[in-house]
């Protein structure tokens, strides 16, 4: 595992690299571009997801843990009247679920666990969540429960978006697919067409001059040479935008999938990508630099011009986050430190959010809130307020780094309640989901010395609070299909 603070530069994606069980990563696409029969679907299985959500938490330390010692002290403090190191919980030392949860605005409700593969991406849309995993499977899950599912031959899926009716899934191959739900059967997904198409592969290798200079031999401009590293579509979903290790990201226009600009961004592997409703695209790269670029009219069509570079640091810039009005820009690096700027006339650095001991892997706004996951297996939650960011809780529970976030908006919450449904991939084979609110621990408010600063350790109390107040706990699934 890598630890935070060194220089990632031509590291690409770095936790693939590090990861000893993630599929190794190839010199070049050995594969055809006109080789692309790589839909193998397969049935819903009928068991149900998932691990039990009460187990023990372990916090990260540098130290090994001392068994007859509890981590907070005094032990007044702690829920717990055993050590937090032990899987046998005192239930009399803690409230009934009955009694008033104010205490607790962030709950963990159940974990989806299907052991066939690290999880690498995650997408909700209304009542699906969708996951692709490095055994080239994308599951789709309903109610807590698997629907369905649909896998193509091609490497991980780096990247799962969904807009206008079909799912873009990124690949290693270096492909973007594109797929639609049946009509006829909303458990049944199709293949529908892989970016570039054929047509265009085939029209545009005509001219001599639409080849560039690849890793290791020419390539055409309107397909990326190196493994896809992340998806974002446009505000109004007009346009599909694709990076790559390839140093470069590309635009397609959805209506007809044609690639209309492929554009080198950085010196090293762009890791991340992330537009906004103002028009504007963010690239992170293992380069250390966030660089923004701006959408044009230009007669009938549009370009992307450079607008600016935010930051250009030492270590890699791993994830990127926009908040929905596109007032806040958030930025993760392999340090485990979260950058973020605020917009008034023009975008200005707003401070430091150091929460983590190792590289941040993802990125995620809800509201007012900032979700963090990093390689240190845990998930900080911030809160935006007027004047700073402030840490709320920590949510520990996964066994390997979480590398995906996915929100959306809570439907069972009542009225005034700004509160989501967060989901955590993981490389340790599961999807957490938590339910997390703006509403800050009562506890916490009433003695905030308990967190002065967000950390796994910090955040230990309420984490193995959220570990036992679990809503429900699913039974692991076989991992035959």
């Amino acid at each position: 595992m890598l630890g935070g603070g060194g220089s990632f530069r031509g590291a690409r994606d770095f936790y693939e690299h590090n990861n000893s069980n993630s599929i190794p990563r190839s010199n070049e696409l050995i594969k055809s571009p006109f080789d692309d029969s790589d839909i193998s679907p397969f049935p819903s299985s009928s068991s149900t997801a998932a691990a039990t959500a009460n187990q023990p938490i372990f916090p990260l330390m540098d130290t090994d843990p001392d068994p007859d010692h509890s981590f907070f002290e005094p032990a007044s403090t702690s829920p717990f009247t055993r050590s937090p190191w032990s899987s046998h919980l005192n239930s009399d030392a803690l409230p009934s679920p009955a009694d008033d949860t104010s205490f607790l605005p962030n709950i963990l409700m159940g974990s989806l666990v299907r052991e066939e593969g690290h999880i690498y991406s995650l997408a909700a849309v209304g009542d699906l969540l969708y996951t692709g995993s490095d055994s080239k499977n994308i599951r789709v899950w309903k109610n807590h429960k698997e629907f369905s599912g649909f896998k193509s031959n091609s490497g991980l899926v780096k990247s799962i978006v969904i807009g206008g009716g079909k799912i873009f899934t990124g690949h290693q191959d270096g492909k973007v697919r594109v797929w639609k739900i049946s009509s006829r059967d909303p458990s049944v997904h199709k293949r529908v067409g892989t970016l570039p198409t054929l047509g265009d592969y085939i029209k545009c290798s005509m001219k001599p001059s639409n080849y560039v200079e690849g890793r290791r031999r020419r390539s055409l401009w309107i397909k990326h040479f190196d493994a896809i590293s992340s998806l974002s579509l446009s505000e109004d979903q007009s346009f599909l935008y694709s990076a790559s290790w390839d140093k470069t990201f590309k635009v397609w226009r959805v209506s007809d999938s044609k690639c209309l600009e492929s554009i080198q961004a950085h010196d090293d592997a762009v890791n991340t990508l992330v537009s906004s409703i103002d028009g504007l695209v963010y690239t992170g790269s293992a380069d250390g630099s966030v660089k923004v670029w701006r959408r044009e009219l230009q007669g009938k069509g549009t370009k992307h011009f450079f607008s600016q570079t935010l930051v250009k640091q030492e270590c890699a810039v791993t994830a990127l986050a926009v908040n929905d009005d596109a007032t806040f820009v958030y930025c993760g690096s392999s340090d485990g430190v979260v950058n973020f700027w605020e917009r008034e006339k023009s975008l200005s650095h707003g401070g430091a959010l150091r929460g983590h001991k190792l590289a941040i892997l993802c990125l995620a706004t809800a509201g007012r809130l900032l979700l963090s996951g990093s390689a240190d297996m845990g998930i900080c939650v911030w809160q935006r307020t007027a004047a700073e960011h402030i840490c709320l809780s920590v949510l520990t529970g996964h066994t390997g780094p979480v590398k995906c976030l996915a929100v959306e908006k809570d439907s069972e919450a009542g009225e005034g309640e700004r509160r989501w449904i967060v989901y955590s991939g993981s490389l340790d084979k599961s999807v957490k989901m938590w339910r997390v609110s703006e509403q800050p621990p009562a506890a916490f408010q009433k003695q905030p010395s308990f967190m002065p600063e967000c950390s796994p350790t910090a955040g230990l109390l309420l984490s193995q609070y959220i570990a036992i107040k679990a809503l429900f706990n699913l039974e692991s699934i076989s991992s035959d299909s």
